[in-house]
C-alpha cells in the first residue's frame, strides 16, 4: 500500500476516534443505568448540562481537571433529577426522560447565551492537547488513532475496559446485574435496590456530563446553541448496538464517529463520474450517523438471540411491596 494512503487512513482513524469519544461517554452513561434497570432517554439533556458547565469553568477557572470535574457533576445532577422522580416516586421512565433531554438543552442553552463572548484560556488548550505515547503512537493505522490523542479520548477507552472489569469480574457488579435482571430476587437476598439504582445513575449521568464536557472544552473549544446536535440519542442507540456490552461500545462509538469524520473530510469535495462533476452536499453527508442509527435498530430488533436482549426488568418500576 502506497505510504501516503497509510498515513491518510491514519489520519481518518484519528479524527473517528475524536468524533467518537462523546458517543462513548454517553454510551458508557447509559449502560451503567440500564444496567440497573432504569432506560434513561435524558442522554442529550445531560450532555448538554455538562458541555455548558464543563465549558464556563474552564473559560472562568482556567482549571482543566475543575471543569471536567463540573461538567460530570451537572450530568450528575441532571441524573438525580431523573433518579427522583423514576426510582423514589416510581414515575415513567419513557416520559422522565424524554422530559430531561428537553430540560437539559432549555437551560443550556440559557446559560449559554453568557459564554458565546468567552474563549477558553492557553491552560485549557494545552492540558487537552493530543499526547503521542512514545514508539506505541507509530503503530501502523491504529498508532494515531489510540496513541496520539488527547488525554480525554484515551480516559474514555480506560473507563470502557474498568467498566466491563466491574460488571464481569466483581460481586457489585454482579449485584447491579441482578438488579436490572430482577430487583424482587436482589431485594430478597438483602441488595439495597434503591441504592444501587441511584448510584449508577448518577455515575452514568457524571460519565454522559463528561461527554458534554469533552465537546465543548476539547473538541469544539467554543460555546453555540445545540452543541450536542442529537449525539446523545445516537449514543441511546449505541447502548443497544454495544449489547450493554462496555467493550463493545468502543467499537460502536468509534464507527460511528468514522461515519461523522466522512462528512467533515467529504463535505468540500467535488468528483466526477461519466464527465458529470458532483458536489457532496454537506446535509447528506451529515444524515450518514443517524441513519445508520436506524438500520442498527432495526437490525438489532429483529435479532432473537438471548445475548441481544435488553435486562429484564429496563425500563419497569419495582414496587418493593409486590414482592
Amino acid at each position: 500500500m502506497d505510504i501516503g494512503w497509510i498515513a491518510a487512513a491514519a489520519m481518518f482513524l484519528q479524527l473517528a476516534a475524536q468524533c467518537g469519544t462523546p458517543l462513548l461517554f454517553g454510551t458508557l452513561g447509559g449502560i451503567l443505568g440500564e444496567k440497573a434497570g432504569n432506560l434513561n432517554l435524558g442522554v442529550e439533556g445531560m450532555m448538554m448540562m455538562g458541555a455548558v458547565t464543563g465549558y464556563y469553568v474552564a473559560a472562568v477557572s482556567g482549571h482543566p481537571v475543575l471543569a471536567a470535574l463540573a461538567g460530570g457533576l451537572a450530568g450528575s445532577l441532571g441524573a438525580l433529577l431523573y433518579a427522583v422522580i423514576t426510582v423514589t416516586l416510581q414515575g415513567n421512565q419513557t416520559v422522565t426522560g424524554l422530559t430531561l433531554t428537553i430540560f437539559g438543552c432549555g437551560i443550556a442553552n440559557y446559560i449559554g447565551k453568557g459564554c458565546t463572548s468567552m474563549t477558553l484560556p492557553a491552560t485549557i488548550r494545552s492540558f487537552y492537547a493530543p499526547i503521542s505515547v512514545p514508539g506505541l503512537s507509530k503503530l501502523p493505522l491504529v498508532g494515531k488513532m489510540l496513541f496520539e490523542q488527547s488525554n480525554f479520548v484515551m480516559l474514555g477507552i480506560l473507563l470502557a475496559i474498568l467498566i466491563w472489569i466491574y460488571f464481569n469480574k466483581t460481586r457489585a457488579g454482579l449485584n447491579v446485574r441482578m438488579v436490572g435482571e430482577n430487583p424482587g430476587a436482589a431485594d430478597a437476598c438483602g441488595i439495597h435496590v434503591n441504592l444501587v439504582k441511584y448510584l449508577h445513575l448518577l455515575a452514568g449521568g457524571f460519565l454522559c456530563g463528561l461527554g458534554g464536557t469533552y465537546l465543548s472544552v476539547v473538541y469544539i473549544t467554543r460555546w453555540q446553541n445545540d452543541l450536542v446536535a442529537g449525539l446523545g440519542w445516537i449514543a441511546v442507540a449505541l447502548v443497544i448496538f454495544a449489547i450493554w456490552n462496555p467493550i463493545r461500545a468502543i467499537f460502536g462509538g468509534y464507527l460511528f464517529g468514522a461515519l461523522r469524520s466522512i462528512g467533515l473530510v467529504l463535505q468540500n469535495t467535488r468528483m466526477t463520474f461519466l464527465g458529470h462533476e458532483i458536489r457532496l452536499d454537506p446535509q447528506l453527508l451529515d444524515m450518514l450517523p443517524y441513519l445508520m442509527t436506524i438500520l442498527v435498530l432495526v437490525l438489532m430488533g429483529v435479532q432473537k438471540k438471548k445475548e441481544y436482549q435488553p435486562p429484564g426488568w429496563l425500563s419497569r418500576s419495582y414496587y418493593r411491596e409486590d414482592r
